[in-house]
This record gives C-alpha cells, structure tokens and sequence, in this order.
C-alpha cells in the first residue's frame, strides 16, 4: 500500500529532538517517495555535524514501516539562518548571527570560554568567526597561535587572519605586544565599530564577540550598535564574581539584547593526583543566579591545568584535545547556544522589498 507524504510526516510528527526538547517537524521534507525509494530531507536550524549520522539511523528506522521494500535514504544537515537582534541596528555584511560573550568582571575565563566555544561551532560544521573586543587587553592572538602575524588589508578592508577554521580579528594584531592602549572611551569604541564594520567576514553563521569585562561605555556601544542576537555571561561561582556577572546581565537586559545563558567557569576542581573534587570558589552560584533571573545555565567547566596550557600554546582545549572530556564540555555548551540562537525569532530584512520613489 502506498503511503502519502502527508502521512509520513505525521507519523515523523512524534520523533522529538533531544537538543531542543521540540519535534523535528519544522525541519523535514520528503525528497522522494516513488517505486524507486523513499527519501527525507532533514534540516536542522544549528550546527550538529557530529550527530548527523545519529539523527540519520533515528529517522531511517521510524520509515522502515513505509518503505515497502523500498530503498530509505535519509540527508541530514544544517541550515543556519539571520536572528533578529536589536531593534533598528542592521545586520553586519557576512554575518547572520553575532553572540556576545560578556563577563562582569576580569578573570573568570571568558576569553577562554569564547575561544573554545567558536572552535566547537566550527567543529560542528558552521563558518565562524571571533572577534576580540578587548582592545585595553587583547588575549586571542596568544589563545589563537597567531601572535605577531598581521591582517592583510584589500581595498581599505581587513581580511582576518584564519586559525582552526575560525576567522579572527584583534586590536592586538594591528599593534605591538608590549604597547599600552592609553586611550579613552570614545577613541576605544570608534576603534572597535572600525574592526567590526571593516572587517571581511567572509559568510560567517556565527561571529562570536570576545567582550571587554564590565559594564561602561564600550560595553554599551556595543550592545546598541552592533546587532547581538544573544549575550553570553560568564562567571565563577563565588560571590564577587556573581554580584558583577548580575550587572552584565542587566546591562544586557536594558539594552534589549536577549540573554542566552550562564556558563560557570572554575565550577570546581578535580585533583590531578587523586581525582578529589573540590569547589574552591564557592558552589551553586550560577544555579541561584538563573533562579533569580529566569535564565538558564548552559553549563559548568572546571578549574583544569590543561586549559589554561592548551590555550598559551595557541591551541585551545577542543582543538588540543577534540576527544576529552572538557571538549565535550565545551561541544554542549556551544550547541546549546546553537540551538538557542535556532529558536529566535528569523531576521527577514534582507529579503524585504525596498520601495524607491522615482519621478515618471
């Protein structure tokens, strides 16, 4: 008995996506469905290479029943689209979806954080690019293996210099190491809309922004002039970090840029002798912050040595160690965001229709 398309995908109806919680239904198309074969299109709004095949064996047994003897194929893939952001900025030329990651205060490891979360969207199979905001403090050409290298500039634009699959740019690479940014806060927020909007980005899915820490007035330019999809903070558990964390949080919410999640960096530490654990900053800090705020935590990463060795070398963790542990950390936190970013509301601007008034 021949089946039609329609109740095929009814029946697929029920097949939930464990990363969003939703039905797949949104996604899927029959190719094909003649004597030849029975083909499904399955098209995911995040990057999620590495479970292709997974996804692939779960719809490929849930239409054995309507094959018929039939040959079942199944093409999995992404399909990344524009998010609107904030209300009245425009897109940046070359890229759909811009995510801050912010912190409240330094050294709670957000510049870290940032740079293996790019790594693990690109291992994922998106185009990605990060963007070092911190111009008193640039740390992604250290983090990234491109320290002392310059961008090559074609008809006034930078192109960024590329690591890991990940595109860059930085203030650090267009200055010396050991030179001090002594500028002021109009001299350092015209500096970065300048390497944001005369930057190549060449068809990104995701620019992340590695965000100074605080909340004055960089942190604000680029809140209301740069299109965020979503904003990232990062903190530790202990209290003088979370009481900063919370402000970046309201920042953001005043500003109209939606807020992702939490990540709790240094969540504890697990002794390389004897594998005792031990939450030396505090513990459920990121848990009473979510409660408080409605905001979910998209993960926990320990206090380890190899993270901060990995990333002096140039090669942060997912790209030193892809397999680990702290990678796979990583890979679920980025595709939490991933998804996240996948369920906003689409940015249609560019396919509007411009109404041009002439003289006939």
């Amino acid at each position: 008995m021949a089946h039609s398309d329609a109740d095929i995908l009814a029946a697929l109806a029920n097949l939930i996506d464990p990363d969003t919680g939703k039905p797949y239904r949104k996604g899927l198309a029959i190719a094909c469905n003649d004597s030849s074969r029975l083909a499904l299109s399955v098209k995911l709004p995040y990057p999620a290479k590495s479970r292709f095949a997974e996804i692939g064996a779960l719809f490929t047994e849930a239409l054995a029943p309507f094959a018929d003897g039939r040959p079942v194929e199944v093409d999995v893939s992404s399909q990344i689209t524009s998010h609107a952001a904030q209300r009245g900025v425009p897109l940046l030329p070359g890229v759909k979806n811009v995510i801050a990651v912010s912190s409240g205060k330094g050294g709670v490891g957000k510049s870290t954080t940032a740079a293996n979360l790019a790594l693990a969207l690109a291992a994922e199979g998106a185009r990605v690019g990060i963007l070092d905001a911190d111009i008193y403090g640039p740390s992604q050409p250290l983090m990234m293996g491109l320290q002392g290298q310059k961008p090559e500039v074609v008809e006034g634009k930078l192109k960024p210099l590329e690591a890991h699959g990940v595109q860059t740019m930085s203030i650090g690479y267009l200055v010396d190491d050991d030179q001090a940014m002594v500028w002021r806060g109009p001299m350092v927020s015209q500096a970065l809309q300048q390497l944001l909007n005369d930057t190549l980005w060449d068809e990104l899915d995701y620019l992340v922004i590695d965000m100074p820490p605080g909340t004055g007035d960089i942190q604000l330019t680029l809140s209301q002039k740069v299109p965020v999809t979503g904003a990232i903070v990062v903190t530790t558990p202990q209290d003088i970090a979370l009481i900063d964390a919370k402000k970046g949080l309201k920042m953001f919410e005043k500003v109209g840029v939606p807020i992702l999640g939490i990540v709790e960096n240094m969540a504890m530490h697990v002794c390389s002798q004897c594998g005792h654990e031990e939450h030396i900053f505090g513990h459920g800090g990121a848990d009473k912050m979510s409660a408080q705020y409605g905001v979910d935590v998209l993960g926990s990463l320990p206090l380890d040595l190899s993270i901060r060795l990995s990333t002096d070398e140039g090669k942060p963790t997912v790209v030193a160690e892809p397999d680990g542990k702290l990678a796979t950390r990583y890979q679920q936190i980025a595709r939490r965001v991933a998804v996240k970013v996948g369920d906003k509301a689409r940015d249609f601007s560019s396919k509007m229709p411009k109404i041009v008034i002439q003289n006939s």
